[in-house]
């Protein structure tokens, strides 16, 4: 299938690994134009090398932490007129919420809320005039179904669902869609830290860990970040118009609700 996209662009934040890497990739095979946004400048360009030698697209990295003011400042000017935006951060730490202080509550907001709101406020008017927009923010399964030792994440990826979940209506009429992909298990450097320190606090080896992990989902089986990065490049479509303020989830069957 042919989504559409080629021609167009798209900045795609925490690009150099894992799940955003996989969602730069897959719009990059689809022929947009790709600027790609992460805090570690080698890791970047590293990134950025090796997705436009795969896919022959071109592919622009920007070494800035998306967090701050600055950081979407650099994303901006490298990138400032995007048909696309997927909004992505490293999630915060887990812990328990008593050993948590107003700052970290605050780094959480910033980096899961209030940033993808700044980017969208940035870029969704320019989309509207253009007619075509798809702004994707990859949160968490954790929106729907809670993770106790993920409080922070719980907290500010919820607060962004409620967001989009008013904006979204407002901009659809003018071809732009607003959408959140929520990812279970993923065989990604923050799932390797979560069963880290779960393995910790249960005296327990990571391989025990990473099994019951995947014991338990229907799936028996953590997903591949190129699946995840196809479900982006497929909301990012033309065919997609009329899919918005949705949250799809990506968890191999875990979560048990029926809605």
């Amino acid at each position: 299938m042919d989504l559409g996209v080629a021609g167009r662009t798209a900045l795609v934040c925490a690009a150099s690994r894992g799940l955003g890497r996989a969602c730069a990739h897959a719009l990059a095979r689809e022929g947009a134009g790709v600027t790609i946004v992460s805090r570690t400048k080698a890791d970047i360009e590293a990134a950025a090398r090796e997705i436009a030698a795969d896919t022959g697209a071109s592919v622009t990295p920007v070494a800035a932490d998306i967090t701050t003011a600055e950081g979407r400042e650099a994303a901006l000017a490298a990138c400032p007129e995007p048909d696309i935006l997927v909004n992505n951060a490293g999630g915060p730490p887990p812990g328990d919420f008593r050993d948590w202080e107003r700052d970290d509550w605050i780094a959480a907001l910033d980096a899961n809320m209030l940033t993808p709101i700044e980017l969208i406020k940035a870029t969704v008017d320019g989309m509207i005039a253009r007619g075509f927009g798809r702004v994707v923010n990859i949160t968490s399964g954790a929106v729907k179904a809670p993770i106790p030792i993920l409080g922070l994440s719980n907290g500010a990826r919820a607060g962004l669902t409620g967001f989009v979940a008013g904006l979204a209506r407002q901009t659809v009429k003018h071809n732009v869609t607003i959408n959140n992909l929520l990812p279970g298990p993923f065989e990604t450097d923050r799932l390797r830290s979560t069963i880290e320190a779960e393995a910790r606090k249960e005296g327990k080896s990571l391989e025990q860990v990473a099994d019951a992990r995947r014991s338990t989902n229907p799936a028996r089986r953590f997903g591949d970040p190129a699946e995840f990065g196809d479900a982006c490049a497929y909301l990012c479509s033309a065919q997609a118009g009329y899919i918005t303020g949705q949250n799809l989830l990506l968890d191999g069957g875990s979560f048990p609700g029926t809605l």
